[in-house]
């Protein structure tokens, strides 16, 4: 086996029956009830124009070298509905990893969507597209299609962990990766955050929302508040 130059056709589908409960939650809820950790990096950002606001599908990983896109070609062909295309750059800036030719083709497909830790190009077209596409940026400058890479490994993307099978969930907010294992107790825990969550912002709408909290965590860290100006 040629391992950092391998496609793996399968990978885990147990969580594939939760997806549509997490389409009815907003990524920052979801991340709430995750210790706040599981965001990729801000840098990777919403591209397009989509109608439906939510991208949540399992993840289909791509280990790509620097600049190049041939695996995330072939996972183009392999991805179809309630996939998302997610892929590791080696955190490189210089080239973009697809346009707007290849994002009209995985449209078609009918996957969900497709994360990239680097750049895209037509940014101009991409920015009208009713599909979800998260990037790095974007840079005229175009990707080589050498290899190596993998498909359906282990990968890191955004500085977060994603495995194949995963749940990849996105907004206009950003993306967070649901390790699988984890999703039906993560899904639960959501659900009901959320409700706490939508009284909260009806209470912060007419003042009322409470807010003890905040003395009582400022004297447990041991704030010194001054009843002076700086001198």
């Amino acid at each position: 086996m040629s391992a950092g130059n391998r496609i793996y056709l399968r990978r885990p589908t147990d969580a594939e029956p939760l997806l549509e409960a997490f389409r009815c939650l907003p990524a920052a809820v979801v991340a709430d009830c995750m210790s706040r950790l599981p965001a990729l990096s801000s840098e990777i950002s919403l591209k397009t124009a989509p109608r439906q606001p939510v991208m949540c599908g399992l993840a289909v990983t791509v280990k790509a070298r620097s600049g190049d896109n041939l695996m995330l070609h072939k996972a183009l062909d392999m991805a179809g509905r309630n996939d998302v295309i997610i892929l590791s750059n080696e955190g490189d800036r210089s080239q973009s990893l697809m346009g707007e030719v290849m994002a009209t083709y995985a449209k078609q497909r009918g996957m969900e969507g497709i994360v990239l830790d680097g750049p895209v190009r037509d940014i101009e077209g991409l920015s009208r597209m009713d599909f979800p596409i998260y990037a790095a940026g974007h840079t005229p400058g175009g990707p080589f299609k050498d290899g190596p890479g993998e498909i359906n490994v282990p990968i890191a993307c955004g500085k977060i962990h994603v495995s194949p099978g995963d749940i990849v969930l996105g907004d206009a907010d950003g993306v967070i990766v649901i390790p699988r294992q984890d999703a039906a107790r993560i899904l639960e825990a959501a659900q009901a955050y959320l409700i706490v969550d939508e009284q909260n912002f009806e209470l912060a709408k007419t003042g009322a929302l409470e807010r003890s909290w905040l003395a009582e965590t400022l004297r447990s860290k041991q704030v010194e508040i001054i009843d002076d100006v700086f001198r």
